[in-house]
């Protein structure tokens, strides 16, 4: 019988080693994720929805697949709740969705059940995933396991705090502006944002806020992001080019890669102050990069983040009016009147006024942003920035509904500034938990490569986590 010490101490590709040898069964694997789950969900409120009783039914089959050969078949999964599951409830972390069940299941979600992952539920989000902590008014602040006062980051917060207490190894996640990397950095784990184009999505631009958001995972093992990355990428281009890939992902991530020319980026972009544990974050790694052979340079800013900063909240209006009209109309009422969060009206009001010709400029200046960004790495293989200018918030500091918007978004600001830039540009973009501050938090270092380079930011990552191990699970997870 697997025991819950056991099964904290496996990440999901031992999981799926252990399930092929017989070592335990997906039953086994499915009632210690539940019973991790309800230890310390009622502490984190990670969790927007459990499903597990559908879970132990479906483990009870194994999980099993078509095709019988997949790799992550029998495991355990979260989905983030702004991702349609169908039958069951999804609140995309908004009071407007109450009650809403969709009836169609989000592409990548099908590829994960077409893999025979079993969802035991979904994951908490802010209201439409629009904001850098998950603290929704409709589901209630999820809290750091690292230390319950502070904030998981957002918008994935409920997905990286299940992960980082030991629900389970990985956990789905999205980001169309930092949301997979922030709450990487703030629960200490490794977070990566994909290259546009490599993944699966849906069929709509708004989907996908035309093309900045992607799916993938937060996880505790570089090689269990490799692994669902296989799971998820495309064949054949969907909306947007796909970039060249390796056969497997997960089988390349050992090869250690050679000298890379590494640039360091230590400034932000809009002149903010930087925390100074923040800087020795990324100070420090830069050094362990050089004992690794590799060659770092420290460089100003590599494009015009104003520029790009502003077209993508034009677009992100856009799309965040797009998909809460949809429900308003399904609802018959107004803008005005919605059941709607401070910051995400206003959002929405800014994108009902903004033009076929303002979306087009926006467009046009990330295009020029990305070509940018491809001649920026044809000189440097990588480049090295904080995640976050600060350390993790403590909850309530960063509040959608402040009486002062103002106010709201000069925090905003002065917490971010080098992560949606990639959103943008579609490079693969990825954070890893490369340090701990002095009070006891995690501390995110942020690594991007050039467009369909995801391989070998991944043997970076990998390479990064062998030379200097990362604690894989916050202290709550394994306390009695």
């Amino acid at each position: 019988m697997l025991t819950q010490q056991e099964y904290l101490a496996l990440d999901a590709t031992a999981m799926s080693l252990g399930l092929k040898k017989g070592d335990f069964t997906s039953s086994e694997l499915i009632n210690v994720a539940i019973e991790q789950a309800r230890k310390v969900n009622p502490t984190l409120n990670a969790l927007a929805g459990e499903y597990y009783e559908q879970a132990q039914h479906r483990a009870a089959d194994g999980g099993r697949t078509k095709n019988g050969n997949s790799v992550v078949e029998g495991l355990p999964f979260l989905i983030k709740d702004l991702s349609p599951l169908a039958g069951l409830p999804q609140s995309n972390g908004s009071r407007l969705y109450q009650g809403f069940i969709p009836t169609h299941n989000a592409a990548i979600v099908q590829r994960y059940l077409d893999a025979g992952l079993i969802v035991i539920g979904k994951t908490n989000t802010p209201e439409f995933g629009l904001t850098l902590t998950t603290e929704p008014v409709a589901n209630g602040a999820t809290r750091n396991p690292w230390n319950q006062g502070f904030s998981t980051g957002g918008s994935s917060g409920g997905a990286a705090a299940a992960v980082a207490a030991g629900i389970v190894p990985v956990a789905h996640a999205t980001d169309g502006g930092g949301s997979i990397r922030i709450p990487a950095a703030c629960c200490g784990l490794f977070g990566l944002k994909p290259s546009s184009g490599l993944t699966s999505i849906d069929n709509q631009l708004g989907d996908c806020w035309s093309g900045m958001s992607v799916g993938h995972v937060v996880s505790r093992s570089v090689r269990d992001s490799a692994l669902f990355l296989d799971v998820i990428t495309l064949q054949q281009a969907k909306l947007f080019p796909i970039p060249a890939t390796p056969v497997r992902f997960a089988t390349v991530i050992d090869n250690p890669p050679c000298s890379l020319k590494i640039a360091l980026q230590i400034q932000h972009p809009f002149g903010e102050p930087i925390d100074p544990e923040c800087l020795q974050a990324i100070e420090e790694t830069a050094q362990l990069c050089e004992s690794l052979g590799h060659q770092i340079e420290q460089v100003e800013h590599p494009a015009d983040y104003k520029a790009a900063t502003g077209a993508m909240n034009t677009l992100v209006c856009i799309h965040t009016y797009q998909n809460v009209k949809k429900r308003l109309d399904e609802l018959d009422t107004d803008l005005e009147t919605a059941d709607l969060e401070t910051s995400t009206r206003q959002m929405a009001q800014m994108g009902a006024r903004f033009s076929a010709t303002d979306y087009l400029r926006a467009r046009d200046t990330l295009n020029a942003a990305a070509t940018e960004m491809q001649t920026f790495h044809r000189r440097y293989d990588l480049l090295l920035s904080p995640v976050l200018t600060k350390k993790t918030a403590r909850l309530g500091w960063l509040n959608m509904n402040a009486s002062d918007l103002n106010e709201y978004g000069s925090r905003y600001r002065s917490y971010s500034g080098f992560t949606a830039l990639y959103n943008g540009t579609g490079q693969p973009s990825a954070s890893l938990p490369m340090h701990t501050g002095a009070n006891g938090l995690p501390v995110g270092v942020m690594a991007t490569a050039a467009w369909g380079d995801d391989a070998l930011l991944l043997q970076f990552a990998r390479q990064l986590e062998e030379a200097q191990p990362w604690q894989l699970l916050a202290p709550m997870a394994v306390s009695e």
